[in-house]
């Protein structure tokens, strides 16, 4: 358990999107550390929620919601102390695909759920999860909070446009919202059997069941990575903390190319091999090319540290997907 974790023991804690790999941690966590835990989620399979996810966690309850539905959100906002909002439609080829589902639930359902915090809990900590790939092609190596926004997909659009609402709510309502971009996020929970949802997570299905890892071209562009529990950390940081309005990116200290990741999940998985594919266009035009992520702001403000190097979030990940 990380150690801010014990501060949300006995509070309304609500996560959007909790049946999802990254709000399911989250909410494991949370229920461990004695919080009373709501789980807003629509089980739509373009975000790659599960319910097995929080299936051995009978105290938190789980409500079928769509964040898009106005009244769904505001009916379970009263009262709520902390309120994490994960749920988005996550996938960069799908958001090209269907662009206006995209901004249904990146855009309209952020917006709903700021709506609930000013109007039922203004008292309330919220933190939004946001995403690197906001930052578009890298015109700084490594990248910070200051650097300009250009997406390249509808996807990353649609997240940029909700960290403002965010940092607009925040600062015209005076409510406490922050957020945090994550890179490349992988562990226990995801859904690896779609590489849709994040290419990390795919590798370990491809090496579970001892199949290709297949990457895009040479593999060599520059990726920033972190195992799923440091980044759960670094949103319970970002809800305890003071400030408010707030942007900050977590991530490891090292980046990898996707070549050298994809033969490092082999080599701790033992199985599957490494192959290389051309780039399908539909995937080249809208890649970002290396993203490499300084986290300083979030280390120096908040005393944020990842306790997880590569090797060993990999090696948790096998034992997670590994065991009976």
């Amino acid at each position: 358990m990380p150690a801010n974790a014990s501060a949300f023991a006995g509070r309304r804690v609500v996560v959007t999107g909790g049946l999802g790999f990254i709000g399911s941690n989250l909410v494991h966590e949370l229920a461990a550390a004695g919080a009373s835990v709501l789980v807003l989620d629509s089980l739509d399979p373009r975000s790659g929620g599960q319910v097995g996810n929080v299936a051995a966690l009978p105290q938190v309850r789980v409500v079928p919601a769509d964040v898009c539905q106005f009244e769904s959100v505001m009916a379970h906002m009263p009262g709520v102390e902390y309120l994490f909002h994960c749920a988005a439609h996550s996938s960069h080829p799908y958001s090209m695909r269907d662009p206006q589902r995209d901004i249904e639930v990146n855009c309209v359902g952020t917006i709903n759920v700021l709506e609930g915090l000013r109007r039922f809990c203004p008292a309330a900590h919220m933190v939004y999860v946001g995403t690197s790939t906001q930052v578009g092609l890298m015109r700084t190596n490594p990248i910070d909070e200051l650097h300009p926004l250009a997406p390249m997909d509808i996807y990353s659009a649609n997240k940029a446009a909700a960290e403002h609402y965010c940092r607009i709510y925040a600062g015209a309502y005076k409510l406490g919202v922050n957020v945090v971009r994550l890179p490349n996020v992988f562990g226990p929970r995801a859904n690896i059997h779609n590489p849709d949802f994040g290419f990390i997570n795919y590798f370990v299905g491809r090496a579970l069941q001892n199949e290709a890892l297949t990457m895009y071209g040479n593999g060599a562009q520059l990726r920033s990575v972190l195992y799923v529990a440091d980044a759960v950390s670094a949103l319970l940081a970002a809800a305890l903390a003071a400030a408010s309005g707030q942007v900050w990116f977590a991530a490891n200290a090292q980046s990898i190319s996707v070549r050298a990741l994809a033969e490092r999940i082999v080599a701790v998985f033992g199985s599957g091999r490494v192959e290389q594919v051309e780039w399908p266009a539909a995937r080249e035009r809208i890649d970002v090319g290396d993203v490499v992520i300084d986290s300083t702001k979030l280390r120096s403000e908040l005393g944020w540290q990842p306790h997880f190097e590569l090797d060993a979030g990999l090696a948790a990940t096998a034992a997670f997907f590994r065991q009976p």
